[in-house]
C-alpha cells in the first residue's frame, strides 16, 4: 500500500502542471458543452464532446506525466463534475451531461460514470503502464462516437444490462462505430508509443476488444471497462 501511494504521488511541478491543464481544460470543455446545449444540440452529442475531450487530455497526460499527472488531472476534472451534480437540475454543465432517458436517475449516470472513469483510468495505468494511453483513446474516442451514431443511424437496438433498473439500449450501428474509431485510436496511441509496424494489427485487436466490452458492459459502467481490456491488450500482445 505505501508503495501504491508513493506511487501515485507527484512532485509539486508535474502537481501544479497537472492539475492547471486539468481546470484549464475542464473549464474550456464545460462551457463549450453547456453553450451547445443551450442552442439545442442533443444531450447525446454534448456528453459525448465532453468525454472526447477529457479522455484525449488524459491520454496526453499519461505520456507526458505517467501514473502522477493522471491522478492529479483525474481528481481535478471529477472536482468539476461533482459541482455541477452538486448544483443539479438547471445547471448548465449538469444539463449538458444529464441525459432525459436517465430520468429518474440522471444524477446517478453521471456519477457512477465518474466513478467508473476514476477507476479505469487508474487501474488502467497501474497495470500497463505507458500502454495506459491505448485505453484512454479507446474509450474517449472509439466509446464517445457509440451513442451519438446509434442516435442518428441506429437501426438495430439491442439491450444491454441495465443499472438502478434504468433499461438501455445500444445499436449494431453504434458498436462497428465503437470498433472502426477506437482502433483508429488505438493505432495512433501505439505511434506515439513507438510500437512499429505492429501498430496496425495491434491497434485492431484493441479496437474489437473496446468494441466487444463496451457492447456487453452495463449502462454506466463501459467507462470502466473499455479503459482497462484494451490497455492490457496492447501490453499482452507487444509489451
Amino acid at each position: 500500500m505505501t508503495s501504491l501511494l508513493q506511487g501515485l504521488a507527484p512532485t509539486p511541478k508535474v502537481a501544479l502542471l497537472s492539475a492547471g491543464l486539468a481546470l484549464t481544460v475542464g473549464v474550456a470543455a464545460g462551457l463549450w458543452v453547456a453553450a451547445l446545449r443551450r442552442r439545442g444540440m442533443r444531450v447525446a452529442y454534448t456528453r459525448k464532446i465532453f468525454h472526447f475531450v477529457i479522455f484525449t487530455t488524459a491520454a496526453v497526460v499519461n505520456g507526458l506525466w505517467s501514473l502522477p499527472g493522471t491522478a492529479v488531472f483525474g481528481s481535478v476534472i471529477a472536482a468539476i463534475v461533482l459541482v455541477a451534480v452538486l448544483r443539479g437540475d438547471g445547471h448548465p454543465l449538469y444539463e449538458a451531461l444529464a441525459r432525459d432517458s436517465d430520468r429518474p436517475r440522471r444524477t446517478l449516470f453521471i456519477v457512477v460514470p465518474l466513478v467508473t472513469t476514476a477507476i479505469g483510468g487508474l487501474s488502467a495505468a497501474l497495470v500497463a503502464g505507458p500502454f495506459a494511453s491505448v485505453g484512454y483513446l479507446a474509450a474517449g474516442w472509439g466509446d464517445a462516437i457509440g451513442e451519438p451514431v446509434g442516435a442518428r443511424w441506429g437501426r438495430h437496438p439491442y439491450s444491454v444490462p441495465s443499472l438502478a433498473g434504468v433499461p438501455a439500449r445500444r445499436t449494431v450501428e453504434g458498436s462497428t462505430a465503437v470498433f472502426v474509431v477506437a482502433s483508429l485510436a488505438s493505432c495512433l496511441a501505439l505511434v506515439t508509443l513507438g510500437v512499429g509496424a505492429a501498430q496496425w494489427w495491434v491497434g485492431l485487436a484493441c479496437g474489437l476488444a473496446a468494441a466487444a466490452v463496451e457492447a456487453v458492459s452495463n449502462h454506466g459502467l463501459d467507462n470502466l471497462t473499455v479503459q482497462i481490456v484494451p490497455s492490457l491488450v496492447a501490453r499482452a500482445l507487444v509489451g
